[in-house]
Formats: C-alpha cells, sequence, structure tokens
C-alpha cells in the first residue's frame, strides 16, 4: 500500500466550495436575537480641541438605546496597548502614544471617534450620529512630514514636545571609509508615498455577553484573535475562559486586520456587556477610508559609494516615516524599510537613520509588505542609477553585487522587525536571475523587440528588480491533530485565515503524516476554544511557523497510530505503513486496521489500561525558529506608454520565486498573482492625498483608483527552491512577495520605454504624474 504524496502538489482548495457558494461564515453574516448595532460619529478635523459634546438629540431619537462618549467609560477609557515594543537599538528614542477608544479632549485625525451610538439597527444608529454636534476648535493640521520637524509646528501630542516618535541609527562597517575608497558617488532623495489596503471586507465586529454563562464571545475580523482575546479578558475585568474570540472567514487581510485594538473593538463587546445585548458593527467603505490604518509616506535622502566596476561598496540613507497620529505598532514597518534596503546584496559598509514623524493623519500600521517596499525601492533605484552612469548592464550590475551561495547564512548585523539580527538562513540568487532573464526573452528584447518597436513610434521598456522578503518569525504557533472515531482528522490552530489557503496547505501536511486524503482533513482556525494559544497572522508566517507546528503535531499522531497499531497486530513499527486512511503491515493488505477503528481502540470504554497512557490519537505541539526565513525573487516586466497619454499597458509580467520548498504550487502562484496586483496598485493606481488641513482628498472609490481585472496581466511564475534550515519542512513565507518590488520594476521598465529622458524618483506613478515629469 502506497499513500498519496500531497505535499508539493498542485491541489484545488478543501475551502473553495464553501466559498464559491456563499456557505462561508464572515463576521456580518453573524445575526443574533436581539441584536443592538452601533455607528460611531467621527472627527470632521484633522486636529483640534473638543470643547463639548452634546448628544442629547441624539439620545431623544427613537429607536436609540444608547450614545457614549469618553466621559461615559469611566475606567474603561484607557490608551490601547503598545502592541510592539521598541527594538533593543543602542541610543533609541521612542516616545510611545497609542490611541484612545473615543477622542477626550482632543483629535488628532480625521476619522478618529468620539460618540458611539448603540440603537435598534443601523440605519437608526447612523441618522443619530447626524444629531451629535461636537463644538471643537480647529488647530493646525501636521501633514508634511520635514514641516512636522520644524520649531514652530503644531503639535500633534504637546507633552512629547516635538512630533518625533522615534529616532533610530544602525550601522555595520564604516560607510565613510567605503565613501573614501569609492571611485563612484550617487545622491538621490526618493519618495514612496502609499495607500490603503482596500480588502473586500472592511472590519467587523460582533460581540455576545451571557450573563447566566457570564462569558463573552466576539466575532471579530482579526488576524489575531488569541490576542484580541487575551487583551479583551484583561480590559474587561474577565479571565480568558471567559471570552472566546472567533476569527471566520475574512475577506482580505493584509496586515491592518492585525491592529489591536481598534476602537470599536473596545467598544462593540463593552456595550454588549453593559446593555446585555448582543451588539454589531460593520465597517462602511467611506469609514474604512479613515479609520481602518494606512501604510504611508517615507522620504530617503540616499548616498552610495560603488566601484567603478558596479559592486556597492557602502550606502548611507536618512529617513523620514509617517507614523500618523499614534504608533501602537511599534517601529515594524521603518524597521522592516531599514532592513529590507539591503535586498540580496552583499553590502558590507551601511548607516541608516531613521525619524518616525507623529502626523495628523490615520495611524501607520502594516500593510502587504509592511515598509519592505521602501527600502527595496531605493536600493534598486541605486543600482539602476549606478549602472547608467557606469555604463553596466542593470542584469550584470545585480548579479556583481549578489550574496553569493557559500556566505549563508548570511548575518546582516542589523536589528529586525523580530528584534534579532537580521540574518539570511539560505539562498541563490543567480539560479532565479538566469531564468528570470530567460523567461522575459532578456537578450531577444534589447537586440530585437525594442528597436523595432521604435522604429514603429510604439515606447517600450523592460524592468529588473530583486528583492529578499524576510518571513515566518516568531515567537511561536501551535496545533492539536486528532485522528476522530469517523476516520477523519481534525486540525485545530490558533492562526486565523484571510484567503491564503490554510484549509488546503495544512491538510496536505497533516494528510501526507498519517496517511489520508487531503479532503479527509477537517481544519478550525482562529477560534480561541478551538485552540488557546497563537500569535497570528502576518509577517508571511502562517505555513513557515503554523505548519511547522501541525507537522510536528500530526508527526506526534503517526507516532501514536504505529504504536498502538503494533501492539494491536504483533509486529514492529517499521513494519507497518500508512495510507488510504488505514494502517498496514507492509504487503499484507488483509492485515490493516481503519483510522476511525484505531482511534476508537485509543480510547477504550473498559479493560485494563497502562500507566501513563494517553488516550486517543491526538497531539498538539508548538513551533517557534530560532530567526526569521528569507525568500527572494526576481521580477521582469514589459511596459509599453502611451506618447500622448502617458498611460502604461503592461505586456509581460514575469516572477521566479524562492520560498524554499513548496506545499501547493497552486496556491503559491494565487498569492504571487494577488499580491503583483496589489504591487501595481501601489506603483501606479492608488495614493492617499491629504490637503493642507489634513482632509482626505481620496475618500472613495471614485478618487482612489484601484488596479481592475483590466489592469493586472495574468503573471508568468516559476520556482528556484533553497530549503530553509530553519524547520523541518524547509519552507519560507510567500505572502508578500508580489507586492514588494513592483514600484521599482514600474520606475525602471517606464525610464527605459522613455529612452531615460526622465529618472524617477518617486512612488506611485500615474499618467499624470509622468506627464508632469515629461514636462
Amino acid at each position: 500500500m502506497a499513500g498519496t504524496q500531497f505535499f508539493g502538489e498542485r491541489i484545488k482548495r478543501n475551502e473553495d466550495p464553501r466559498l464559491l457558494t456563499g456557505q462561508a461564515l464572515f463576521t456580518d453574516d453573524v445575526n443574533l436575537p436581539d441584536m443592538l448595532h452601533a455607528a460611531f460619529y467621527r472627527s470632521p478635523y484633522a486636529h483640534g480641541r473638543i470643547q463639548s459634546i452634546d448628544t442629547s438629540m441624539a439620545q431623544e431619537m427613537e429607536g436609540v438605546v444608547a450614545v457614549y462618549t469618553a466621559d461615559d467609560l469611566g475606567d474603561y477609557w484607557q490608551p490601547g496597548p503598545l502592541l510592539v515594543p521598541p527594538p533593543p537599538v543602542k541610543d533609541i528614542v521612542f516616545n510611545e502614544r497609542t490611541q484612545v477608544p473615543l477622542a477626550k479632549d482632543k483629535v488628532r485625525f480625521v476619522g478618529e471617534p468620539i460618540a458611539m451610538v448603540v440603537a435598534e439597527s443601523r440605519y437608526i444608529a447612523e441618522d443619530a450620529t447626524d444629531l451629535i454636534f461636537a463644538d471643537i476648535e480647529p488647530l493646525d493640521a501636521v501633514v508634511d512630514l520635514a514641516a512636522a520637524l520644524e520649531p514652530d509646528s503644531a503639535l500633534v501630542h504637546e507633552d512629547v514636545g516635538n512630533n518625533i516618535s522615534a529616532h533610530v541609527v544602525q550601522q555595520k562597517g564604516s560607510y565613510e571609509a567605503a565613501k573614501a575608497k569609492a571611485d563612484h558617488i550617487i545622491q538621490r532623495e526618493f519618495e514612496y508615498d502609499h495607500g490603503i489596503a482596500a480588502a473586500m471586507e472592511n472590519r467587523g465586529v460582533v460581540a455576545q455577553w451571557d450573563r447566566r454563562a457570564q462569558r463573552l464571545t466576539m466575532w471579530d475580523t482579526t488576524q489575531a484573535p488569541v490576542f484580541v482575546r487575551n487583551g479583551m479578558a484583561a480590559l474587561l475585568g474577565l479571565s480568558e475562559n471567559q471570552v472566546r474570540v472567533i476569527a471566520p472567514f475574512i475577506g482580505g487581510g493584509f496586515g491592518p486586520k492585525i491592529m489591536m485594538f481598534y476602537q470599536e473593538e473596545v467598544l462593540v463587546p463593552w456595550a454588549a456587556m453593559k446593555l446585555d445585548r448582543p451588539v454589531k458593527w460593520i465597517e462602511d467603505r467611506s469609514e474604512n477610508f479613515v479609520a481602518t490604518t494606512h501604510e504611508r509616506n517615507q522620504t530617503h535622502t540616499v548616498e552610495a559609494a560603488f566601484s567603478k566596476d558596479g559592486r556597492l561598496l557602502g550606502v548611507h540613507d536618512v529617513f523620514l516615516h509617517d507614523q500618523g497620529a499614534y504608533a501602537p505598532y511599534g517601529l515594524t514597518v521603518p524597521l522592516n524599510s531599514q532592513c529590507t534596503l539591503l535586498g540580496p546584496y552583499d553590502i558590507e559598509n551601511y548607516y541608516s537613520e531613521f525619524t518616525a514623524v507623529f502626523t495628523t493623519k490615520t495611524i501607520v500600521t502594516p500593510y502587504r509588505g509592511a515598509g519592505r517596499q521602501h527600502g527595496v525601492f531605493v536600493v534598486e533605484r541605486l543600482l539602476d542609477i549606478a549602472a547608467r552612469e557606469l555604463g553596466i548592464d542593470k542584469a550584470e550590475i545585480r548579479r556583481r553585487n549578489f550574496i553569493p551561495p557559500e556566505k549563508f547564512p548570511y548575518n546582516n548585523e542589523i536589528i529586525f522587525q523580530d528584534f534579532a539580527p537580521l540574518k539570511y538562513d539560505s539562498g541563490n540568487y543567480e539560479p532565479a536571475l538566469d531564468k528570470a532573464l530567460q523567461m522575459i526573452g532578456y537578450d531577444d528584447f534589447y537586440q530585437n523587440i525594442q528597436p523595432q518597436a521604435r522604429a514603429e513610434g510604439r515606447l517600450l521598456g523592460l524592468g529588473l528588480v530583486a528583492y529578499v522578503e524576510g518571513t515566518g518569525i516568531g515567537p511561536y504557533e501551535g496545533a492539536r491533530v486528532q485522528v476522530t472515531s469517523s476516520g477523519r482528522v481534525s486540525v485545530a490552530t490558533g492562526i486565523g485565515t484571510q484567503g491564503q489557503g490554510h484549509f488546503t496547505s495544512f491538510a496536505q501536511i497533516v494528510a501526507d503524516q498519517v496517511g489520508v486524503d487531503v479532503t479527509d482533513v477537517d481544519l478550525v482556525t482562529g477560534d480561541t476554544d478551538q485552540f488557546h494559544w497563537g500569535a497570528g497572522t502576518f509577517a508571511s508566517r502562517g505555513a513557515v511557523v503554523a505548519g511547522s507546528a501541525i507537522n510536528e503535531a500530526a508527526r506526534d499522531v503517526r507516532q501514536k497510530i504505529l504504536k498502538l497499531a503494533s501492539d494491536l497486530l504483533e509486529v514492529a513499527e517499521d513494519d507497518l505503513e500508512l495510507g488510504d486512511g488505514k494502517v498496514q503491515v507492509k504487503g499484507v493488505p488483509d492485515r490493516a486496521i481503519p483510522l476511525g477503528d484505531l482511534a476508537q481502540q485509543a480510547n477504550p470504554m473498559r479493560g485494563a489500561v497502562k500507566p501513563g497512557t494517553e488516550p486517543g490519537l491526538e497531539a498538539t505541539n508548538y513551533f517557534g525558529p530560532e530567526y526569521g526565513a528569507t525568500a527572494s525573487g526576481i521580477h521582469a516586466m514589459i511596459v509599453e506608454v502611451d506618447p500622448d497619454t502617458m498611460d502604461v499597458q503592461i505586456l509581460r509580467y514575469v516572477v521566479v520565486h524562492d520560498c524554499g520548498e513548496v506545499i501547493n504550487p497552486l496556491i503559491l502562484d494565487g498569492q504571487i498573482q494577488g499580491g503583483v496586483a496589489q504591487g501595481i496598485g501601489n506603483a501606479f493606481y492608488e495614493q492617499i492625498i491629504y490637503n493642507e488641513q489634513g482632509q482626505l482628498l481620496t475618500g472613495s472609490f471614485m478618487d482612489y483608483l484601484l488596479p481592475t481585472s483590466l489592469d493586472v496581466p495574468n503573471v508568468e511564475i516559476d520556482h528556484e527552491t533553497t530549503p530553509s534550515p530553519l524547520n523541518p519542512l524547509g519552507i519560507k513565507g510567500a505572502g508578500e512577495a508580489g507586492a514588494i518590488p513592483t514600484g521599482p520594476l514600474f520606475a525602471q521598465a517606464v525610464e527605459d520605454a522613455l529612452n531615460h529622458q526622465i529618472e524617477i524618483r518617486e512612488i506611485p506613478l500615474s499618467p499624470s504624474k509622468l506627464w508632469e515629469l515629461m514636462q
């Protein structure tokens, strides 16, 4: 009997029938008897002092059950938790300021909640917010990063004394020494603006308090249900086993749904307990633009030292990072930028300094890529400029600077977001580059395709970039695997799911270990009653950390299966094999036990049991990596620029990606395709724009452009495999790979199409921006 090998196979997703037929549970699908609905009155000003709030008319409106302001919260009003503390960096400056449930004395961004209305319907609650009157004395908005640091700037947090959220310097080697022996110095300023996640499903919370059981249940669009359970229990004065948080299917997370605690997330369960009725709040799209966290602007002033043969000897980078009004997620985003700038390149001398700045804009937290885009943009643009000024082919200059395979594991020395020195576990970048060049037809493009197009008056250009993506950081994840008496296998893990295909890829890992079909594995994610511990879905860590934990638990169950079957069949464990849902003696099909029968015998009703015997075919295990794994890749793209409109059409897009061993290539390709779609949006369509008063000018899909299916090409994908030594499966993360390098790829390809008439130093682009640059 030979069982099917599922790891590495292109298996269709187990969860898709439920999703495609509308049978999957999302937070807004939760409708409970006697349920109330919440809406929020939000600040119309970016910055101002609250003089008074009049809620009397709203309270008198028929159907309104309660209206709450900060004064009504009593001791429950307190700043939210600092989710990520400052990193252990020498001489760091860090001013901790986190969001509050409802603004009390001052508002700090447009959309900050001031009052909460709870009513019999969402319609009534929304109408009642129009009857709330807040007397707010406007203050100067803080929008521009450089101006925010001037002595005469308005202060977002007066008690800090300035608008500095943090100041961090990290370095290795000596940039000044590298500069002294360099043949060529490049100095530039780069700006990378950003946008919003624009997930299909907005945020939402439903909370129910069972006073008889003294138990709170929350359905929450969160990427970190265990942290929400622990945090809400502490806030509400409950034990952790009195709080159940369920993160059901989620229509896109992308990072902003990690944030804990959003104001609404804190207030909805509090109101449910206070009113003893279930309460629901579902974010609408206009709220999403101002109330869900952004990832925003960075401005880099950078200098790079090169030898005449194109070796990057050192980089000196000083940048400003926009934190928004509060910084609950610490310094993850700018720290990622600082680290990811190093890319796949052997850079021995590096000085990086950033100042994180408080502004009167929406809070900034990680969004797919989480600051990595910014660092990649800087180093890839430097290499493009150096290649042009030194007369070196752009592919060749990257090849000359790659870290050679024999140098792995490669220690970059500076501190990464996991608070350990940034170490690359494994990598081999040249084969990926060679494959990408072959796939995109690099030589043929420059020898034939581009010259012929130019002769016809067409503007074609090719971009080529490389990147490294830090993935799979700790601290840990866990899982429980159980063979049930039906023969099906139940798996529970604390990690949530937002469309990554966990119900399939995790099932493939288990199916291989215990010898069942992948469709016979039932997975529960993101339910704190089913599994009590976990960190969450972020930083491309689901498959690496939770997948490894599931593999370890499934391996433990396999050993239990073999041990019990060995006793029952009276053969050595080495003489047994698993497959087709049973365990049998090798080569003797009639000496087999179905796993369901074996599970029943593992939990006997009667009979003697040896002391210390564990009942059931069940195991729980945990996995925590020593440090994060590093995936990598090469993106290549051919574009055509319309000379009249400056519109850009993508003709071909190629990705060669290395995320170690691949569990399911079909799911992986989908992750990359989706990431590229978001990367294209960030590079050429999407931009959050504020005016001088801190008012959002792009607060709807009429003004904030998303790429459509007509703008996103089918991505041609191939893989190289450099297994990670950090986990038993040899896997690395891949969730953010498509989105990270698209900005510099666009810039390089468009410059190439325009025959380098312009030098692009900012992202996002747009036809109007290109037109301005060309003038």
